[in-house]
C-alpha cells in the first residue's frame, strides 16, 4: 500500500484508499483556501452528541442525508431520516436509529460545501464505474475537554457503504489522532496523522477497514474537526 500517488482514482482501484493533499483537494473542488478555511468555522456550534454509548462527552456533531444528481453535479433533495447502522458494521452504536442535529441550511448552502460534496462525487462516481447519488455528510468534533477524545469509539472498522471520505477541517492543540487503513481481506496496512485542514482520505469501504486513535491535549483543551461523507450507490443504509 502506498500513501502518496498522483492519480486519486488509480489509487482507490488499486488499493482501496487514497490520500488528497489540501492543494488536491481544492484543485478537485474549485474552490481556494480561504474559502474552506471560512467553511471550517461553521464546526463552532454543533450540539453534543446524544447517542454515545461510552459514557463519553467528547462528541459534537450534526447530520443530513442527501440526494445527488446522477452525474453528481447538484443535490437533488435532502432526505429527513436517521442514521442507522447494522451491528456488523458498528457493535458500539449500531441497530438503532440515531437522529442527530440536522446540518444547517446555511453549511448545505455554503458554496465552498457545495463544491467539496460534489466534487468528491464525481471523483468517486469516476472510480466506481456508475453513480453514487446517496450521500451521508457528518459535521464531527472532538473534543479533549475531559482529557480524551474518541475520532472512532467503534474501533476499526467498516461502514456498510462503498465509500467514506473523511476531510480534515481543524486540528487544535491536541496530540494523537493518527488514521490507520488496512486491508480488510490482507494483511497490508499504513499509520499516518492527518495534521493540515484540506487533507482528505478516499476509502472503497468493501476493501479496507479504518480508525483513529484517540486524541489528548497537546497543552490545554483542543479539538478535531473532520467532514465525513458516505456514498452508496443503492439506497441510504436503512434497517431492513
Amino acid at each position: 500500500m502506498q500513501l502518496h500517488t498522483p492519480d486519486p482514482v488509480h489509487s482507490l482501484r488499486e488499493q482501496g484508499f487514497a490520500l488528497l493533499q489540501p492543494a488536491a483537494l481544492w484543485a478537485l473542488a474549485g474552490c481556494d483556501e480561504a474559502a474552506f478555511m471560512a467553511l471550517s468555522r461553521r464546526w463552532e456550534q454543533l450540539p453534543p452528541d446524544e447517542h454515545l454509548r461510552d459514557g463519553g462527552r467528547y462528541r459534537y456533531r450534526r447530520h443530513a442525508s442527501l440526494r445527488l444528481a446522477e452525474d453528481g453535479r447538484s443535490i437533488r433533495e435532502r432526505v429527513r431520516r436517521p442514521h442507522w447502522q447494522p451491528t456488523d458494521y458498528n457493535a458500539l452504536h449500531g441497530g438503532f436509529e440515531r437522529w442527530f442535529a440536522p446540518i444547517e441550511d446555511a453549511t448545505l448552502g455554503d458554496p465552498a460545501f457545495r463544491a467539496l460534496l460534489l466534487g468528491l462525487a464525481r471523483l468517486l462516481n469516476a472510480s466506481a464505474g456508475h453513480p453514487l447519488p446517496f450521500v451521508e455528510a457528518h459535521q464531527f468534533r472532538i473534543d479533549t475537554a475531559d482529557g480524551i477524545g474518541r475520532p472512532t469509539p467503534e474501533g476499526a472498522h467498516r461502514d456498510g457503504v462503498d465509500y467514506v471520505v473523511v476531510v480534515l477541517m481543524a486540528r487544535v492543540e491536541v496530540r494523537g489522532g493518527e488514521t490507520r487503513v488496512f486491508e480488510a481481506t490482507g494483511p497490508c496496512g499504513l499509520r499516518f496523522t492527518m495534521q493540515a485542514p484540506g487533507t482528505a482520505l478516499l476509502l472503497d469501504d468493501a476493501r479496507v477497514i479504518h480508525e483513529t486513535t484517540p486524541i489528548q491535549p497537546a497543552q490545554q483543551r483542543g479539538h478535531r474537526d473532520t467532514l465525513v461523507l458516505t456514498f452508496r450507490r443503492d439506497g441510504f443504509l436503512d434497517p431492513g
